[in-house]
């Protein structure tokens, strides 16, 4: 091979000792005898296959970046660089020689273009490649993530509409179209998505996270893209990586950041790499397959053995789910690189990262502190499903309590809050039950370091829809989105929630994940216009549109202070959000009758102010002998 590449370079020398023959046939010859040795480079022994990630930025706050080679033998070539203010600082093989991976510091000088780098094996050259160097988007190190001036719509990209009919199905994929499937791939994609950026504005969202949209090349459900085979690649059935990159341009046109899905933990079974691994320590278990216990408490618990965190945090979160080795440097290495790479690809605007305390923790402090370190202002909220704040806390960056690990986590996904709302409008009310719950929990946010940067919910994609867990009472629904979207933190609503999307069968999730009416061109509603929408579907959608495009501008329910009042067990529960500007009392009452609040208990907040106005009706109240309606909630500006 070496020889052949020699041939590029001196074929002119041999050409030249050719006295008879023309210029132009020289020339020609010349090209030939190149572009044979080009293509014999290139499906040789020493075929590159795949270079990861295939570009970088100059002015990164980190200016080290890991490439991942892969290729035939190519662990036997040593790397050479020419390239001013780059300087190759390690290049490590590994047992498997189909990998090389090399690190690159790419200095404060170093300026956009062509990298050459040249591959050798016993001094000889046997290939180059050109590396792009990139110049960095500018400001992109001071973007601001999603927070709590923010409300984020979580949708399912297969399930919310179909924009291109031409990606239904793709050769190779075995997962095909079949909408009568709950668990089948439906066709919804990116171009959907961006067709529908409008009602999604007009709506008042103003963050926008979608479950992953990399390449899921699995053979059954593989809708849910939480089986990753290609962490570079979006999903061809969902578009392209440069329709993402459109996507997140024009949600961006429209005030709304992109949010990324990630999972750090494991990838999908038919991961290309796991044909070939570059180590045998690449993924847990790869022989027995063991599957994680699911106990996160084994992380917090004193008394925990060995034995069970060892298969919480190495097991397999399910079969068709390898776990990945974070222990593995050259992997933990990947896995930071390639989420920096698709935030200033993307233009992201926060990460939401899939069952964050799965992951080694050494791993997890090391990926969370170097995205915050190059991005400071980012955000990212992390899935701790546990209904305890203390193991929430603990994850949370500044966090004072007693743990054996660090964490540069600024966000978690409150379940504590989510559950104990659903507590708080299903239960009678008594000592220990309704209101007080949510109350309670409320009142362990001292716990936390940033309780205002947790995001909080009515649902998500893994759990019953919030209609259906409010027993599909529309008053009760409409005093749960009413305390997500006046409440401290930053709420997260579910695609389909605003129009009463339910689920008959308890837990399914093909049935909870169902398509977003509208989003088919033979779909007979369509919520998008409103066509065929029955009550009291519109009355929620209306609804929950009032409340988020007066939440929009609204720096008070942003920024502005809390303060509750302890539930006196008759149905009722008041708080307010204020700030030395404005002063916002939200009431609750469940009961079947309207119910006489006693405002002078209030009067730390409502000293000065008589009277308030309702968001939702434009209705006046007066504050003394305050009459809250039945089954009701009140948002009112104090005047």
């Amino acid at each position: 091979m070496g020889g052949l590449f020699n041939i590029r370079i001196t074929s002119s020398n041999f050409l030249d000792k050719i006295p008879r023959m023309s210029t132009i046939k020289k020339s020609i010859i010349l090209l030939l005898l190149n572009i044979f040795a080009f293509s014999f480079l290139s499906f040789g022994q020493y075929e590159i296959k795949r270079i990861e990630p295939a570009f970088w930025w100059t002015g990164m706050e980190h200016t080290e970046v890991q490439v991942m080679l892969y290729g035939n033998e190519i662990g036997e070539l040593k790397p050479e660089i020419n390239y001013p203010g780059v300087t190759l600082t390690k290049a490590l093989a590994t047992a498997n020689k189909n990998y090389l991976f090399i690190y690159l510091d790419i200095s404060r000088s170093a300026k956009p273009g062509m990298v050459n780098i040249t591959l050798q094996k016993d001094d000889k050259n046997i290939q180059k490649i050109k590396y792009q160097l990139k110049a960095r988007k500018p400001q992109s190190a001071s973007r601001a993530g999603f927070n709590s001036s923010d409300v984020i719509y979580l949708l399912y990209p297969d399930r919310f509409a179909n924009g291109n009919e031409a990606n239904d199905n793709i050769r190779g994929y075995e997962d095909k179209l079949n909408r009568a499937d709950d668990y089948g791939r439906h066709g919804g994609d990116l171009q959907g998505i961006i067709d529908h950026l409008d009602y999604i504005e007009e709506m008042g969202f103003t963050a926008l996270w979608l479950n992953p949209v990399m390449e899921s090349a699995m053979p059954r459900a593989s809708y849910h893209g939480y089986a990753i085979t290609d962490f570079y690649r979006v999903d061809p059935r969902l578009g392209n990586n440069e329709l993402y990159v459109k996507l997140s341009e024009e949600a961006d046109k429209r005030g709304i950041k992109l949010i990324q899905d990630m999972i750090m933990n494991h990838c999908g079974a038919n991961h290309w790499w796991m044909q070939d691994p570059p180590s045998s320590d690449w993924v847990h278990y790869p022989e027995q397959k063991t599957n994680t216990n699911h106990r996160r408490v084994t992380l917090h618990d004193p008394y925990a053995s060995e034995a069970d965190k060892d298969v919480f945090e190495q097991g397999w979160f399910v079969n068709a789910m390898p776990d990945m080795n974070q222990d593995n440097k050259l992997l933990a290495d990947y896995l930071i690189y390639n989420s920096v790479w698709w935030i200033e690809q993307a233009n992201l605007g926060g990460i939401r990262h899939d069952t964050h305390p799965y992951s080694d923790a050494e791993f997890l402090n090391r990926w969370t502190c170097h995205i915050m370190e190059e991005y400071p202002n980012f955000n990212i909220v992390g899935e701790e499903w546990s209904l305890s704040p203390i193991v929430l806390a603990k994850w949370q960056r500044g966090s004072n309590l007693p743990v054996d690990f660090s964490s540069c986590l600024p966000s978690l996904m409150d379940f504590p809050i989510q559950v104990s709302l659903v507590e708080a409008l299903t239960e009678k009310e008594g000592w220990n039950t309704g209101f007080i719950k949510v109350y309670e929990k409320l009142a362990s946010d001292y716990l936390y370091p940033d309780p205002m940067n947790l995001v909080i919910f009515p649902d998500n994609h893994d759990m019953d829809r919030f209609y259906r867990q409010v027993n599909e009472d529309l008053d009760l629904f409409k005093m749960g989105i009413a305390y997500m979207l006046t409440m401290r933190g930053i709420p997260q609503i579910q695609y389909g929630t605003e129009v009463l999307m339910s689920n008959t069968k308890p837990h399914d999730h093909g049935q909870i994940r169902e398509d977003f009416p509208g989003g088919w061109a033979d779909d007979k509603t369509n919520a998008f216009t409103g066509k065929n929408l029955a009550e009291p579907k519109t009355e929620a959608q209306h609804f929950i549109k009032t409340l988020l495009n007066w939440r929009k501008n609204n720096s008070t329910i942003h920024h502005g202070k809390l303060m509750q009042y302890a539930p006196t067990h008759d149905g009722t529960y008041v708080y307010f959000r204020y700030d030395s500007d404005h002063t916002i009392m939200v009431v609750f009452n469940k009961n079947k009758e309207a119910a006489k609040i006693n405002t002078s208990h209030f009067y730390e907040r409502t000293k000065g102010f008589t009277s308030g106005r309702d968001i939702i009706t434009g209705k006046e109240y007066k504050i003394e002998n305050l009459n809250a309606p039945a089954r009701s909630v009140l948002i009112l500006e104090l005047k």
